[in-house]
């Protein structure tokens, strides 16, 4: 999530060993505020003799700088798996994710005691097409194991040029041996939004990420679609899919569940301090959309996903079906510190609309309905059988001509018809947004 804090603060130790370790300190006769102030130098103490020995004796020759950064480094991934430090690079790496084109290979990520996890695959990007899925462990880097790395730098080493390539040696959840996959790097699509028509005036309308155009790009979809169906109705019913969506931007996840509500809570924020608490409402808005809608889910929907899913759940707006969804209910403030590093740290928990908290919970959808792969598809494919990981595992195209045209559409029936024989959840969330009015109508 994003918030960027615009102010840096800079926060000098000064520890004078010597003196401090001289002090003539009888604690049981200061005030507790004393004792507070004498046991936090204590700390400092301890650190800067630690370093002062890894400096001298340390086999290899390493910077003071080297030194510092590995034990902030250190600090944060002992709180959550999501707080870290990123110097100058990997913080600008950090910002191009959301606002920029970059390469690598297309995967959401995360670690938990050392062993890099994959939260999910990016759609339509190189791991995607190499077969990773969520629940796939990366054991090594080009080589290089990952349990000597820190999150980040795992990012770092997947990322590279556009054409080259990075080997990974992973492991399937479904699987007991691990394999090495090569996988040629590309530009990630920032292109968040996919339309497709699956039957007249019935859309299914995919988010696969939450980066700064989301909200837009949701409305542009919309809009098209309206006027694609004017002749014939209008829309009629909106599947909403946002499974395997990792989240993103706090911001687009609110846009995007007020494009669907007109009044309400979206979603609320509470930490430690009140300074961080917040309450985001939805607001009504000339192009508010009121069609019957369902929201698919699953293991894969992190974050924003389900702040979105939690809110049209909450207030009765859509019906939630697939799967229970990841369970990240934290906020991570993105601090920039003066020599261009920053912080990712978490410092609130998201709660949904009726109170409830996302953290290692989910989303529970309304209807449960599991992933079933076709039959022709089992053999090369068990995700049905996948271990799929949540929150709660964790620790801390241009065309002319009418011909062309008219082929297009006909091509774009036929993969929309392809894809609801394929895809179970899918097949009933159209069945489901298409019995809404009549179900609504019922009295009990």
């Amino acid at each position: 999530m994003r918030f960027f804090v615009r102010s840096c603060v800079v926060v000098f130790f000064i520890v004078v060993v010597g003196t401090l370790g001289s002090l003539p300190v009888f604690a049981a006769n200061v005030p507790n505020s004393s004792k507070d102030i004498l046991g936090k130098f204590d700390a400092l103490k301890r650190f800067s003799q630690v370093l002062d020995i890894v400096e001298r004796y340390y086999v290899r020759d390493i910077s003071q700088a080297d030194l510092i950064n590995g034990a902030v480094k250190g600090m944060l991934q002992g709180l959550d798996p999501h707080s870290t430090f990123m110097n100058a690079e990997e913080y600008k790496e950090m910002q191009e994710t959301t606002s920029g084109e970059f390469f690598g290979v297309g995967i959401e990520i995360s670690m938990e005691n050392g062993q890099v996890t994959v939260v999910t695959p990016i759609e339509d990007t190189p791991a995607f097409r190499a077969g990773i899925k969520s629940g796939d462990i990366i054991f090594s880097i080009n080589g290089q194991p990952t349990q000597e790395l820190s999150l980040q730098e795992v990012v770092s080493r997947i990322r590279g040029p556009k054409g080259t390539d990075v080997e990974l040696v992973v492991i399937h959840s479904d699987a007991k041996t691990p394999q090495t996959l090569r996988i040629v790097r590309d530009a990630i699509p920032l292109i968040s939004v996919k339309s497709k028509k699956l039957e007249d005036g019935y859309y299914w309308i995919r988010l696969t990420r939450f980066s700064e155009r989301t909200t837009d790009e949701l409305k542009d979809a919309l809009k098209t679609a309206a006027k694609e169906c004017k002749n014939s109705g209008g829309i009629k019913g909106i599947v909403l899919d946002l499974r395997n969506n990792p989240g993103g931007l706090l911001d687009q996840a609110v846009g995007v569940s007020d494009t669907f509500l007109d009044k309400g809570v979206i979603v609320s924020i509470k930490g430690r301090k009140g300074n961080t608490d917040r309450v985001y409402e939805a607001k009504q808005q000339n192009d508010d959309v009121h069609m019957p809608m369902v929201v698919l889910i699953n293991a894969g929907s992190a974050s924003a996903s389900e702040i979105v899913a939690g809110a049209l759940r909450d207030q009765k707006r859509a019906l939630t079906i697939g799967e229970r969804s990841f369970g990240k209910g934290s906020v991570q403030n993105i601090i920039p510190l003066s020599d261009g590093s920053g912080l990712k740290l978490t410092v609130a928990l998201y709660y949904t609309p009726n109170g409830s908290s996302i953290q290692a919970e989910g989303i529970v959808p309304d209807v449960d309905i599991p992933f079933e792969t076709p039959r022709s598809e089992e053999k090369n494919d068990k995700d049905n059988a996948r271990i799929q990981v949540r929150e709660q595992d964790l620790n801390r195209h241009l065309e002319t001509g009418k011909e062309k045209k008219d082929t297009r559409k006909k091509n774009e029936k036929d993969t929309a018809q392809e894809q609801l024989a394929r895809d179970n959840q899918l097949r009933m969330a159209l069945q489901m947004v298409k019995s809404l009015p009549k179900i609504q109508e019922i009295k009990y």
